[in-house]
C-alpha cells in the first residue's frame, strides 16, 4: 500500500514540473531557399531567365533593391575575394609603395605572366590582378601588407592579412562574408576560399565606389597595357560581358569548380547613378548572360520610373 502512494505521489509531482516549467524548444532545421525564389518592384523582371543560385540588383543613389533572388545565401566566391583583397590592401598600403615578386607568390595556381624579382608599384599590381584576376598578384600583395601588421611565429604574413579581410568585413556589416585566402581559389575539394553573398559583394563595391572610387577602375576597361620595373603586360579583363554593358564603373569575375561562375558588376545607369548588380552560382558562361539580362530589364525598368 505504501509503494502505491508513494507512486500516486511521485506521478503527481511530475505533472506538477511538466507543467510549472517550459518544455525544451524544437530545433527546426533551416531550409535553404530554393533557386526560383525571386522578389522584385517590377513585372520587367518576370520574364528574367538566370541561371544563377543568387543575384542582387542595387540602385546606389535611391537605396533601393531594384531585384533579389536569395541575395543573403552564403555561397563560394571564388575571385570575387580580390574585391575585398584590394580595399584591404589599400588601407595598408601606399599607391607608390613597391612590391616585389617572390618565387612563394609565384606558387599560386594560374600563370598571369608574373616573373620572379619583378618590382611593381601596390597600384599598378593591384590594377593588373584584378583585371586578369591574378592569383599570384593577390598573394604578393597580402604578403607585403599582411608584413605591416605584425606576424608572428606562428601566423604568417598572408594568414596576418586574411585576418584583417575578415574583420575588415565585419566592420562593414557584411554578415555572410569570410576568407580563408586572398585569392579565393578553392582551398579543397570541399572548402572554399572565401565565402559570401549577392546581397554582401553588391554593398562591398559599393562601399568602395563611396570611399575609394578610384580603386576599381581599372576594370571597367578591356584592357590595359601595365608595365611594371621589369616588363610591360597586356592585361586582358576577364569580364567577357565589359562590352555588352554601357558606362562600366567596376566589374570583377570569378570562377572555381566549387563556385561555379560569379560576376558583379557596377554601372552608370544615368549621370552619377551606379547601379551594382552580383550574380553568384551561376556557370562559367551563364554569368555573362545572366548579368546581360539583368542590365537590360534594370534599365527598362530605369526608363519607366
Amino acid at each position: 500500500m505504501a509503494i502505491l502512494q508513494l507512486s500516486a505521489l511521485a506521478l503527481c509531482l511530475g505533472l506538477i514540473l511538466w507543467w510549472a516549467y517550459p518544455k525544451a524548444a524544437v530545433t527546426v532545421p533551416q531550409v535553404q531557399l530554393s533557386e526560383s525564389v525571386s522578389t522584385t518592384t517590377s513585372p520587367i523582371f518576370d520574364a528574367v531567365n538566370i541561371e544563377a543560385k543568387s543575384a542582387y540588383v542595387y540602385d546606389t543613389v535611391t537605396k533601393k533593391v531594384i531585384f533579389d533572388r536569395n541575395s543573403d545565401l552564403q555561397l563560394p566566391l571564388a575571385s570575387l575575394t580580390k574585391v575585398m583583397t584590394a580595399l584591404a590592401v589599400s588601407n595598408l598600403l601606399s599607391d607608390r609603395d613597391v612590391v616585389t615578386i617572390t618565387q612563394s607568390d609565384l606558387s599560386e595556381d594560374g600563370d598571369t605572366g608574373l616573373v620572379p624579382n619583378e618590382e611593381w608599384s601596390v597600384k599598378d599590381l593591384l590594377d593588373f590582378s584584378l583585371i586578369v584576376s591574378s592569383n599570384d598578384g593577390a598573394r604578393a600583395l597580402a604578403s607585403v601588407a599582411g608584413a605591416f601588421l605584425g606576424p608572428t611565429s606562428s601566423t604568417s604574413a598572408v594568414e596576418a592579412f586574411v585576418g584583417n579581410m575578415n574583420s575588415t568585413a565585419k566592420g562593414l556589416g557584411l554578415t555572410e562574408t569570410y576568407f580563408l585566402n586572398p585569392s579565393g581559389l578553392d582551398a579543397s575539394e570541399t572548402l572554399a576560399g572565401g565565402y559570401g553573398s549577392a546581397k554582401d559583394m553588391a554593398l562591398l563595391v559599393d562601399h568602395i565606389l563611396r570611399n575609394k572610387p578610384h580603386l576599381l577602375e581599372a576594370t571597367s576597361f578591356d584592357r590595359l597595357r601595365i608595365s611594371s620595373g621589369l616588363a610591360a603586360h597586356e592585361a586582358l579583363n576577364t569580364n567577357k560581358a565589359i562590352d555588352m554593358i554601357p558606362n562600366v564603373i567596376a566589374s570583377k569575375t570569378g570562377y572555381t569548380d566549387l563556385a561555379g561562375g560569379n560576376l558583379v558588376v557596377a554601372f552608370d545607369a544615368g549621370v552619377a547613378h551606379p547601379i551594382i548588380i552580383a550574380v553568384l552560382g551561376s556557370s562559367f558562361d551563364g554569368r555573362f548572360q545572366d548579368m546581360a539580362q539583368l542590365v537590360s530589364s534594370t534599365l527598362d525598368y530605369l526608363a519607366q520610373k
